[in-house]
């Protein structure tokens, strides 16, 4: 979300700059000119609003918002900026002056607070919506949570560099991050993931050795202790099945394909695999209902966003996360 919000705080800024270079050179003084300029301001605006607006309720997760929600909020800001041009062509000198003063102060809120908000979003803290049942009962679907970007370690844009981290990566922790996916071709867990933020818990680490045994995982040849934050349904287990071809395993599993060939035996007999350098293995609280590395392979560190912190919403879940 941070990005829209940057973008929609340079699309506000680059349109002050333009409306007072113009009011400058005089081109809004006649009547026809103010009213399109103010029309425009409007649409824009409007549409800037909906369209944050829509991605906070679709929760940040990168889902698709849709296609006739798009077109109800660019019908709505045209029609928004209908009224406007009206009003504007009806306007005389003095009318024109406030409501240029009026989108000129507007304009300057949106894109100061936008710029602040996309900071701190970026550095610190990401809002989040669970959207599935995978990591029940530790997360809800439904759930309003905020995401600590901070804590390992501030990211400068454009790179992978990170500096500052107040802690490690650990097995246990909960993280949000960007599926592996390198393009919306790749197919994983029923369909294209791409662009998709993920919460999972960390299980394994990088070197890390991997299996899933009856459903349960091992790691370094050693099953882990149950939690209670595990949720595991009464089924009868696939019988567990090393590769014959480890190498050629592990390759596929890397390149984020392993699902597309083993399906959903994968939920109860995996690997094993090592964990490649700077990634991780992860998988669902919901351990048999949860689209997780069993399926699609490890996380790389520059996909992790953040550690999963606190719920803001509904009243009745407000709390940290453990």
């Amino acid at each position: 979300m941070e990005q829209r919000l940057f973008l929609a705080a340079c699309v506000m800024y680059a349109f002050t700059l333009v409306t007072r270079y113009l009011k400058k050179r005089n081109r809004l003084s006649t009547a026809k000119a103010f009213a399109w300029w103010h029309g425009i301001f409007l649409f824009i605006i409007l549409l800037c609003a909906a369209c944050l607006l829509l991605f906070v309720m679709n929760g940040g997760t990168g889902e698709p918002i849709g296609i006739s929600k798009i077109i109800a909020s660019i019908v709505l800001a045209a029609v928004c900026a209908w009224y406007g041009y009206g009003v504007g062509r009806k306007a005389d000198a003095k009318k024109q002056e406030q409501l240029m003063k009026s989108d000129l102060e507007w304009s300057n809120t949106v894109y100061f607070a936008g710029f602040v908000a996309s900071f701190v979003m970026f550095f610190f803290i990401q809002a989040f919506k669970i959207p599935s049942a995978s990591m029940h009962n530790t997360l809800l679907e439904g759930d309003h949570l905020f995401v600590n970007k901070a804590v390992y370690g501030f990211r400068i844009p454009l790179t992978d560099i990170r500096f500052g981290a107040s802690q490690d990566i650990q097995p246990g922790d909960i993280v949000i991050f960007q599926f592996p996916a390198k393009d919306r071709s790749q197919q994983n867990c029923g369909g294209s993931q791409y662009g998709k933020d993920f919460v999972k818990r960390v299980v394994a680490m990088p070197g890390d050795t991997i299996q899933v045994i009856n459903g349960r995982p091992w790691v370094n040849g050693k099953e882990l202790p149950p939690q209670p934050y595990e949720l595991y349904e009464e089924m009868e287990r696939a019988p567990y099945e090393e590769a014959e071809d480890k190498e050629q395993y592990q390759k596929i599993w890397e390149e984020h394909l392993l699902d597309n060939y083993l399906g959903l035996y994968l939920r109860d007999s995996f690997g094993p695999v090592t964990v490649p350098d700077n990634t991780y293995f992860v998988m669902g609280d919901n351990r048999d209902n949860s689209c997780d590395s069993r399926f699609w392979g490890p996380v790389p560190r520059e996909n992790i966003k953040g550690k999963a912190w606190f719920i803001h919403w509904p009243v009745d879940r407000i709390g940290l996360i453990k």
